[in-house]
């Protein structure tokens, strides 16, 4: 009798341990799943995030479109213009003012953070206003579809962007041009001789984002592709700051001849790139600070673009 009690006994701690070691298992089990559910639910948390976020302006607006040869001074005038990033932030831009006639040279400075970059996102409506307006040859810019606005506008941005595909379709990516002015573009760029040397020229693959070329390189290949489209409104965001002072000295001279009935609106990253400009624009703290020419403003002893300038080692 007691022999069977042992061998009961023995078979019930087996079976216990048994079901004890399913148990961790089971446990263990049951949290791996428990954070793989979590770890999805975050794409359907991401999918109804992106559902709700306000969508832009619509690309065409069929009531406001304009002329088929707009902007064709390329005027801009801001009037008390306001615009925040989203709604309860602080305005980046506080009632900016300011009058710029077509084929003008305005170079754009201030101290980080003083609207600089803001302007230009305004101007292609990236920001919407809060307050006030953009006028392009006296029309309001908010009237009309983002494509029709975008569309007539060029920027030359700090960080240069290409995309996967050959050099000819980073150039003209809707097939607009033929070889010989895509060769020019590249002249006038400085790449002829470079890319005369790719395999394959204008049929050379860029890579992703043309990781296979270097900043440089990719800068002045945005260069080239914004002289084949050529508006008449050009900005340009800190366009030469990956680059030399030799390259930005040419690329300065080539944007000069090649936009010289154009408005230019250059942020600039050296100052001595704006010199010879017809006026320049001091911004500070989202604000209009100076408005002038670059002798006038040097003439004032309480100048901030003076004091720029001295700070920078050019006065």
């Amino acid at each position: 009798m007691t022999l069977w009690i042992r061998d009961a006994a023995d078979s019930y701690c087996t079976h216990i341990s048994s079901l004890l070691l399913q148990l961790t298992y089971t446990l263990n089990y049951l949290v791996r799943q428990v954070t793989d559910f979590e770890t999805n639910v975050v794409s359907v948390e991401r999918l109804k995030e992106y559902s709700e976020v306000p969508s832009e302006a619509s690309w065409v607006n069929e009531q406001k479109r304009p002329a088929p040869d707009w902007p064709a001074r390329g005027g801009v005038e801001l009037r008390g213009f306001q615009t925040r990033y989203r709604p309860g932030l602080e305005l980046v831009l506080k009632g900016v003012s300011c009058q710029i006639k077509g084929g003008e040279k305005i170079g754009i400075v201030g101290r980080t953070g003083a609207g600089k970059s803001s302007l230009s996102l305004a101007l292609f409506r990236l920001i919407e206003a809060t307050g006030g307006a953009i006028l392009v040859d006296g029309i309001n810019i908010a009237d009309m579809g983002l494509h029709d606005l975008r569309a007539r506008l060029t920027i030359l941005p700090q960080d240069p962007v290409l995309f996967s595909g050959s050099l000819r379709f980073n150039l003209d990516p809707f097939g607009q041009y033929d070889d010989v002015a895509l060769w020019r573009a590249l002249q006038q760029a400085y790449l002829h001789e470079f890319v005369q040397g790719l395999p394959g020229d204008l049929s050379y693959e860029c890579g992703e984002g043309g990781l296979n070329l270097s900043v440089g390189q990719r800068q002045l290949v945005c260069l080239a592709r914004t002289l084949l489209r050529k508006t008449r409104i050009l900005v340009l965001d800190e366009a030469t700051a990956a680059v030399d002072m030799e390259t930005d000295a040419l690329i300065q001279a080539t944007v000069r001849h090649a936009f010289s009935t154009c408005t230019i609106l250059t942020i600039a990253h050296r100052l001595n790139t704006i010199m010879d400009y017809d006026r320049i624009l001091v911004m500070d703290s989202g604000t209009v600070r100076e408005f002038d020419t670059p002798a006038n403003l040097l003439t004032k002893p309480n100048s901030a673009f003076a004091a720029m300038l001295r700070d920078a080692g050019l006065a």
